[in-house]
Parts: structure tokens; C-alpha cells; sequence
């Protein structure tokens, strides 16, 4: 069976938008502004995250994305990502942008339910916020794993958003990246 792991660079408030700065949001661009020297071992983390991964799970935009800069980029994470197979949670797209992509089309839930059954092995989800509220609030993520970066932002869109009932996890590792940033990994507590 698979596991579903979400993996997000996210501020110490818990805010994940737009850490390029290309969404235009006002507190944007805070993922190189709070990088530091941190880029190497942050590469590295996400490189070992790459490598042990069975596929990724992913929104639409998070397709349109990567899937737009698979083509101008290049190096080892990249190469990584784009051999692994991908599943696009979509209504409404056709074609995925990015290579080796399948749409699940379908109602999420049982689509992801079905997709956990496929895949042996870790299935990550980068960025795709709504999709993971949607992964939270039916008990489809296995594993949270958070690269936390120094600064509150005070705005923006967090990756928890409002649920119906708690989510317990549990604390099962933490890792300093760097200098500057923080790696926490949790999973779903099945027991509270």
C-alpha cells in the first residue's frame, strides 16, 4: 500500500503561498529572501526525498508549474522528479504539462484511496494546498514533512486551513537544514 507524504517548505506561521514571488502576493518571494546559506543542504534533503519517492501527487497548478520549467531546468532533483511517475488531481484539465502524468479526473477521495492502493511506496505531494486540505480532512495523509523557514509573514495562505475535527500527528524526527531552517516530520496519529 502506498503512503501519502506532504512534503512544504513552509514560514514559521504556517504560511506556504507563494515562496517564489511569482503569484504577486505581498509577502512574496520569502523561500531565496529566507534561504540564507541554507541552499545546499535544503537541495540535498529534497534530492533524498526525490530518490526514495514511488510517484507524486499533485493539483493542477502545481502541474502547470513544474511542468513549464521541467523543460528549462535541469539537475539531479529535477531529473529525479521528472523520472517518477505523476497523478494530476483535476476536473478540468486535459493534458498534464508535465512528463509521465496521468489526470485523476474522477472524485479525489476515491481517486487518491484507489491510487494508495497501486502504488507501493512513498507517493509525495509538493505545494498543491487545496489538494491537501482536501488529503487532511479525509484522513489520506500518512506522513507531514515541513521545512520550516525563519520568519513569520503575519498574512497568507497557510497550509492548514479550517477542518472538520482535529488532525492529531505525531513528532517522529526533526533535522536541522543548514543553519537556518528546520525539518520536522510527523505522522497521522491513529490514536489520539
Amino acid at each position: 500500500m502506498g503512503k501519502i507524504v506532504v512534503s512544504q517548505n513552509v514560514t514559521l506561521d504556517g504560511v506556504v503561498e507563494d515562496p517564489s514571488g511569482e503569484g504577486g502576493s505581498r509577502h512574496g518571494g520569502w523561500f531565496l529572501q529566507f534561504m540564507g546559506q541554507d541552499w545546499e543542504a535544503w537541495a540535498q534533503l529534497e534530492l533524498a526525498e526525490a530518490q526514495g519517492a514511488e510517484a507524486l501527487l499533485m493539483g493542477r497548478r502545481t502541474d502547470e508549474y513544474f511542468g513549464t520549467r521541467s523543460a528549462t531546468m535541469s539537475g539531479e532533483w529535477l531529473d529525479a522528479l521528472n523520472r517518477l511517475p505523476k497523478y494530476v488531481v483535476s476536473a478540468t484539465l486535459q493534458q498534464p504539462k508535465w512528463t509521465n502524468a496521468t489526470v485523476l479526473a474522477g472524485e479525489v477521495v476515491s481517486e487518491v484511496s484507489k491510487l494508495k492502493q497501486q502504488v507501493q511506496g512513498e507517493i509525495v505531494v509538493y505545494a498543491s494546498r487545496p489538494l491537501v486540505h482536501t488529503l487532511m480532512e479525509h484522513d489520506l495523509v500518512d506522513e507531514l514533512r515541513l521545512t520550516v523557514f525563519p520568519v513569520a509573514l503575519g498574512a497568507g495562505e497557510r497550509l492548514f486551513g479550517e477542518t472538520s475535527d482535529e488532525r492529531p500527528l505525531r513528532l517522529i524526527h526533526t533535522k536541522s537544514v543548514g543553519n537556518g531552517l528546520v525539518h520536522l516530520t510527523y505522522e497521522r496519529a491513529r490514536e489520539a
